[in-house]
């Protein structure tokens, strides 16, 4: 405890709570729930904290600063939407502000707060699973623009930007349906989140147009990681009747597709056909260059800060909503067409 004036810190120690939390107790803030804001509260009298609501402000008064917030940095996509988003921005004249959630809304709360607290002049955001349009109400009514990435939140009432999920799973599946395939997979993904929906939705629209039975046995969730698309295709090879090829939920699933399929002595590209979905860099130097559907990733870091820049520059939080177009990008991983002769078998 310190022993001159109390501190924010000094709550947040004595209440078990971070720093933001108290933050967002003192703005009455209603993403804090009850029994904390009770907590934080009586620690605070206890404490004799003086909120200073002019230094408050002082601080809150718009930088030259832009936050970003990803869910999952540890997915090379975000890195490198990251990185389209720091070229735009720093052009402009204004210094990024990155974060990590881990897919935690608890912390992903935290850390818009913190931004806040340092003034953001506008945020970019891939909201973390669970993320309701509420969170970002205190942002729209403090005139904060947002722009949201890769996942749309319905009802937010703030900037979107999102690939065509739908169309990019469609083109993946016929790609594999023009090499021959038909017991084709989908594998990885979170089931809850609308990036998964509209995915397999263009996985099922593109097999009925083909003429092949959806068969949901052949939809294996699995976290959309490289160890979730080994985890995929490990219960993928426990069905009876097998799949020969896969659909992947991103690139990092399909990497991880790859591994498991060499752990099972099969080449990707030769016994079994891979595509992913977003074409990281890494994706053009894999062995096998990786089949799949290329998104940008920081072409739309540049798109986003673009649209946030606008809205910042123009002083108005209007909501735009942007579907960016993708392409299917054939590699190695796909193999040719289908020759089961020449094939061994799946096992």
């Amino acid at each position: 405890m310190s022993k001159g004036r109390v501190t924010v810190i000094d709550i947040a120690h004595a209440a078990d709570v971070s720093k933001s939390t108290v933050s967002l107790v003192l703005q009455g803030s209603p993403l804090v729930n009850e029994a904390t804001r009770a907590k934080v509260n009586a620690v605070i009298r206890e404490l004799g904290y003086v909120y200073n609501r002019g230094a408050a402000n002082l601080r809150q008064a718009k930088s030259k600063i832009v936050g970003i917030v990803v869910n999952d940095l540890t997915n090379s996509f975000f890195a490198e939407l990251a990185v389209g988003v720091d070229m735009v921005v720093q052009s402009a004249g204004y210094v990024q502000f990155l974060s990590n959630t881990g897919e935690s809304i608890d912390r992903q709360r935290e850390v818009v707060a913190s931004m806040r607290e340092h003034g953001i002049s506008g945020l970019i955001v891939s909201p973390a699973r669970g993320t309701d349009a509420a969170d970002f109400k205190p942002l729209t009514n403090a005139g904060i623009p947002v722009v949201i990435v890769v996942r749309n939140i319905p009802g937010a009432k703030v900037s979107s930007l999102v690939s065509d999920n739908f169309a990019g799973a469609s083109a993946a599946v016929e790609h594999l349906v023009g090499l021959g395939h038909r017991r084709i997979s989908f594998m990885g993904g979170f089931a809850n989140t609308a990036v998964f929906a509209e995915r397999l939705g263009g996985y099922r629209d593109a097999l009925a147009k083909a003429g092949i039975t959806f068969d949901d046995e052949l939809v294996v969730a699995t976290a959309p990681s490289r160890a979730g698309g080994v985890e995929a295709v490990g219960r993928a090879m426990l069905l009876a009747d097998k799949p020969t090829a896969a659909v992947c939920f991103n690139d990092a699933v399909a990497f991880g597709v790859c591994d498991g399929l060499r752990a099972r002595r099969l080449e990707p590209g030769v016994d079994f056909a891979v595509v992913g979905f977003d074409d990281v860099i890494e994706a053009e130097s894999a062995v096998p260059a990786l089949t799949t559907i290329s998104v940008d990733p920081q072409g739309m870091g540049r798109r986003a800060a673009q649209l946030l820049l606008k809205q910042i520059n123009s002083g108005k939080v209007e909501a735009e909503a942007i579907v960016s177009a993708v392409r299917l990008v054939v590699r190695q991983s796909s193999g040719l067409a289908l020759d089961t002769t020449a094939r061994r078998a799946v096992s």
